[in-house]
Formats: C-alpha cells, structure tokens, sequence
C-alpha cells in the first residue's frame, strides 16, 4: 500500500472535527461557529468542502476538475501513472502537492477524518463496496454510474443512503441539463397522450465484448496494485490492457455492459417523465456471449414491461444495442437520423411521438412539423446548476435536493441490471416474472442468483 509520507503531517492548529470535541468542554461563554452545530455530516455553506477522489483517471478526471473549485483534500489510485497524470494537468495546480496520495480507498478513508465527501469513479464492481465503506463514516457520495454491479446492491446503497442521512448523487449528467425537464414537461403537458411504448438504443460496445478470457499472464508493473484493482471480483491474472484501464466494462466480473454504461444517459428520461418504477416482466435475446458467460454479447435486444400507476397505462419499453434500432417510424421524415450518432430514444404516444438524443438532448415531437405546431409548455420544473454542482450545494444547504440521488437513481440502476440477467436467462426463451416487492424472480431460480454476488475477503459490504 502506498501513501505519499511527505503529505502525512497533521494540520497545523485546530482542525474542524478537533475543534468540534473541544467544544464539548469549552466554556459556555465561547461562541461556537455554525459548522460546530450542524451535526454529523454538516459543511457549513461558507466551507469549502473536503472532497476525496477513488479513481483519478479517465471520467475520475474529469469529476475532480468539476469540483475542483472546492478543497481537493485527497486522491486515491490503485495505479500511480493514471494519478501522475492526472495530477500533470494545468488545473491541478492548486492542490497537485497538498493533496494526500493513496492507494488504498480504505486505508485513505480510516485515516483521514477531514473528508467531507467523495468521489467514486472506479469500474463498476467497486462502486458499492468504496460507497458502502464511505457511508458507514459519513461521508457524502458522487458515484458514477451504473450506481452498482448488482440489484442487491442497488437497494443497499439506497438504504445506507437513508441511514446515513447523507447526499448523494449519482454521474449521470444529462439528468441535470435542459433537455431532461423539457423531456419531462412535454410528458406532463399531455403532448404526447397516452404514452404507449418507449424504444431506447446506443451503438455501443466500443469495447471487446462477446469474447473468451484470454490465457496467459504478465507481471504487475511496479506502480500499479492488481490486488486493489480487483478488490471484490474474483482474482484472475493481471494482462496489460485486456481489463485496465477501459476495456473492463464487457466482463461481468468489473462491468454491466452496455445497458450498465449507456442506460443510465438513455433510459432516464423516460424513466423519470413516466415514472416508470420496476418492471414486472423482462426477457432479451441476443449475439453469442462470451464462453461461460464472462464477457457480455455484442448486441443485444431487451424487453421490459412496466405496470399502470395512476396516471399512466402498462406500458413496454425495448432496449437495443450493438447497431440494433428499433422499427422506423413512419412520420419521421426520409433521411432524418433516428437520434443522434450515439443513439436516442422513441416516446409513442397515442397523439405523438417524442424523439431525442444520448443525455435527452434536442428532444422533438416528430415530424418536425409537429413540433413547430405545439405549443410549448410553460417551465414548471425547476432548473438545474449542474450535476455536480446540485450536490455540492446540496451538501452545503440541506434544505436542497439532488435529482439523481441513490433513491432514484438505484431504481434506475435496478431496472438495467434485470435487463442483463434476462440475458444471461436468453438462450432458455425466458420471459422472467419479477416481484420487485421481494427483489425476486418468481418463475426461475437461476435467475435469482444473479441479483446478489459473493465478494472478496476485505472487500465485501460493510
């Protein structure tokens, strides 16, 4: 395990949460600083707040730089050339030295009681067990999504959540931009009638999926530590770039495929406009897996049907991936592009269609005629400062809400997670019954297994 020693000196003066047991035996005369009263959790709204990042390369870059106007306290990489060259950009400047360095997310989480909040941004088989340790010592959540690796682990990280009382969020960050509450208020405004099918689809993988796991193995460099990277997966040995740094989202052991990495940017919007819940049934068909399953299919097709709530009827939606698109419609004008070039989704209603791109950009009733023809509705929601801007001051003032918090967005991770098991169920023509009440399939108990996992001593749920 590795820490930066030159960064393990303690702060100098009364630190925050030092000051806090002081207060406890100080004079009743003393004035206490609002911070000291608000409790576990609590970052007064003049503090900037101390924010930790698991997993500094790739999206994890990009987070921090987001947040990076707040006090980047620590890092933390199980691989020391991603954090170098992270730290190698321009804007780390302000915190590249002050910043405490880690390997390990446990050791830097036990050690640092400073930590306000954290960053996750790690293959999604770590997701839950860094976010689970997190919550246990109250600490503030971004994860990117999917939120999890599994449906048990979606309903606990919503359930720890509460606990905790802390505020979460989860990177899905089209759910904070413009075209999500115009999604939402076009449903709402009746443009669209009795919504009756929703289609959504990506041309991804742009990575190896439907494969063997390959043979052999190499030694792990130096400034690297596969145990960690690994952490609740099953071991396998290290290979240069078959698994890290980014082709791991096509095996099940790290990734949810497809539908794990693209769902949560497609499927939201029509998610969160129809509040569509948990399916009731879910079946798929799809290209050959990888043997024994290990890696997802090329392309795949998923069926989910949804019961009727109040105000909307049962209602299917189809996911397609891999280059599969849904059917054409027939309004939609020649040589207009079904969505945009990373896919979109289809709203069918009984009076019109919505269509629009990857994170609900650009949405439209088709054909464009009929868009120029409505009457757009009124603003009714209200506008979002960002996705990761929503959390900070969601931190900083409680009386405000993040929109993708882990209660929605574990629904949302659920719902794709039961599409990747009816894939595993395909080749038995299985169109899987499940009582979201008791998070069960009633009619196989294979597919059962697949909602839970077993995990690695040191790193399971805690």
């Amino acid at each position: 395990m590795h820490r930066d020693v030159k960064n393990t000196s303690s702060n100098k003066g009364l630190d925050r949460r030092e000051f806090i047991k002081s207060t406890a035996v100080a004079s009743a005369f003393m004035l206490v600083p609002r911070h000291v009263l608000g409790g576990p959790a609590y970052v007064a709204p003049s503090d900037k707040i101390n924010i930790a990042a698991v997993g500094v390369g790739g999206k994890g870059r990009s987070d921090i730089r987001a947040v990076a106007h707040e006090n980047i306290y620590a890092l933390c990489d199980m691989d020391d050339n991603r954090l170098g060259a992270t730290l190698q950009q321009d804007w780390t400047a302000p915190f590249r030295d002050k910043a405490k360095k880690y390997r390990d997310y446990r050791e830097m989480l036990d050690n640092e009681p400073e930590i306000d909040a954290v960053l996750i941004s790690t293959p999604d088989h770590m997701h839950a067990p860094i976010a689970a340790h997190a919550m246990g010592l109250g600490k503030h959540l971004y994860v990117q999504k999917p939120l999890t690796h599994t449906v048990a682990e979606a309903r606990f990280m919503a359930r720890r959540a509460r606990q905790a009382n802390v505020v979460t969020q989860m990177g899905n960050q089209g759910h904070a931009e413009e075209g999500a509450r115009l999604i939402n208020e076009l449903v709402a405004d009746g443009a669209l009638g009795r919504v009756l099918e929703v289609h959504c689809w990506t041309d991804r993988p742009v990575w190896p999926q439907g494969i063997a796991r390959p043979e052999g193995s190499m030694p792990v460099p130096a400034t690297m530590d596969w145990d960690l990277w690994l952490g609740a997966a099953p071991h396998r040995p290290y290979l240069e770039r078959r698994y890290h740094p980014f082709n791991w989202r096509g095996w099940r052991d790290f990734g949810t495929g497809v539908v794990g990495d693209m769902g949560a940017h497609i499927i939201d919007h029509p998610y969160w406009a129809l509040d569509l819940g948990l399916p009731t049934r879910v079946s798929a068909s799809s290209t050959k897996w990888g043997a024994d399953f290990e890696s997802y299919p090329l392309a795949s097709k998923i069926h989910f049907e949804f019961p009727a709530t109040a105000s909307r009827p049962a209602l299917k939606m189809t996911w397609y991936d891999g280059g599969l698109l849904p059917e054409r419609p027939a309004i939609i004008e020649h040589g207009r592009k079904l969505g945009d070039r990373d896919g979109g989704v289809l709203i069918v209603g009984e009076k019109n269609t919505l269509m629009h791109g990857v994170y609900g950009r650009d949405p439209r009733l088709i054909p464009e005629t009929k868009h120029l023809e409505y009457q757009q509705p009124a603003k009714t929601m209200a506008r979002s400062p960002g996705i990761y801007q929503e959390w900070i001051d969601a931190i900083k003032d409680r009386s405000k809400v993040t929109t993708s918090s882990f209660e929605y967005a574990a629904q949302l991770t659920e719902t794709m997670l039961l599409g990747n098991i009816a894939l595993l169920r395909a080749s038995e023509n299985s169109v899987l019954e499940y009582d979201a009440a008791n998070m069960r399939f009633t009619n196989d108990d294979v597919a059962n297994a697949y909602l839970d996992k077993t995990y690695r001593t040191g790193f399971a749920l805690s």
